[in-house]
């Protein structure tokens, strides 16, 4: 019985020709050998957690726009934060939603010594002291207009708001803060904390500066977490980095490392990839990714209307910071992938 034997085209070459012996899918074949051969991985110590604050006692209020995250009154707060050492998350970022009577034009309520950032830190301080606090001396949750910074007849004043925010940062590591992380954007804020914080002994405070912070569409769910989402006047294009920008980013973040910044931060994250690995491959500094409210809610709701996998989503997402260069990454999803971790 004749058998038809397929004859290779006139000129053609096969697969083994093509690639010699490389056969790529080797090492894809079997579980223990995409492990072995996998080139970045994801650690608990890659993990920075946000924490929103708010006023009263057993508060754990849901945001709305951020499924599966809580606004956390101060000692709901210490038993989570005593929960995510347990897991082993090296540090945690806190944000506070401070009540409006105590807002104002200038965001003045920084410079209380007992404002809520300042008591949580104290608080948490006592209770896990091996855990990093990072706070923030931006003044947006302190401000009645909702902007970064000192508003004056329209215009956000810079040297004014960076007197201030260095002087909240004291402040701040008084409190026992052990990273000092100004998200405001003005102009020679890295080098006036720095400053502040050696004047006045706390020169082994670092600052992990938010120095490539761009004017973006992923932050509407965190405004509404700190409550400015409704008091916001205008925009921040005139002190956040346009989308647009890639030079502009690395001007940013070398005026900031000439000044005195010990960590720089992209944000928000998964948009700005080649911005992290820009960074890293440029000044080779501890260099942090924030996965913003944004991009947690997307990847939350369209796990929740069952368009993706939420678990995969997430995990993925997060070896792409890695991938970029980042060393960290700042993200709501912390406690829920060290949990996985751990298992």
């Amino acid at each position: 019985m004749n058998k038809f034997i397929p004859q290779k085209a006139a000129g053609t070459r096969s697969v083994d020709e093509i690639t010699g012996s490389r056969r790529l899918r080797r090492m894809r074949k079997a579980a223990w050998s995409r492990r072995l051969v996998q080139e970045n991985h994801l650690t608990v110590d890659d993990l920075i957690w946000p924490v929103f604050l708010v006023e009263g006692a057993n508060i754990r209020e849901p945001i709305a726009a951020m499924p599966g995250v809580f606004r956390l009154s101060i000692d709901v707060a210490v038993r989570e934060v005593e929960h995510a050492a347990k897991l082993g998350i090296p540090a945690i970022a806190t944000f506070p939603n401070v009540d409006l009577s105590l807002r104002d034009v200038t965001g003045s309520q920084i410079l209380n010594p007992d404002n809520l950032t300042n008591r949580a830190t104290r608080a948490i301080k006592q209770a896990v002291p091996e855990i990093g606090i990072i706070t923030d001396s931006a003044l947006d949750p302190f401000t009645s207009h909702g902007h970064d910074g000192i508003l004056r007849d329209g215009i956000i004043v810079n040297d004014e708001t960076v007197d201030q925010v260095a002087a909240g940062a004291v402040l701040q590591a008084a409190a026992g803060a052990d990273i000092i992380a100004p998200s405001d954007m003005m102009d020679g804020r890295i080098g006036a904390i720095r400053s502040a914080l050696d004047a006045n002994g706390f020169q082994d405070v670092a600052i992990m500066s938010y120095a490539t912070k761009f004017d973006s569409a992923f932050y509407g769910p965190y405004r509404d977490a700190i409550g400015t989402a409704g008091l916001l006047q205008g925009d921040k294009k005139t002190y956040y980095i346009s989308a647009a920008n890639c030079a502009e980013a690395l001007r940013e973040a070398e005026q900031d490392i000439v000044e005195g910044a010990d960590m720089i931060m992209v944000k928000p994250g998964l948009p700005y990839l080649d911005i992290i690995r820009q960074l890293k491959d440029t000044f080779a500094l501890p260099t942090f990714a924030y996965q913003v409210s944004g991009e947690y809610s997307m990847i939350r709701a369209a796990s929740a209307n069952g368009w993706i996998d939420g678990e995969r989503a997430m995990m993925e997402s997060l070896l792409a910071f890695k991938r970029s260069g980042a060393d960290g990454i700042l993200t709501y999803f912390a406690p829920a992938v060290a949990e996985m971790l751990k298992g």
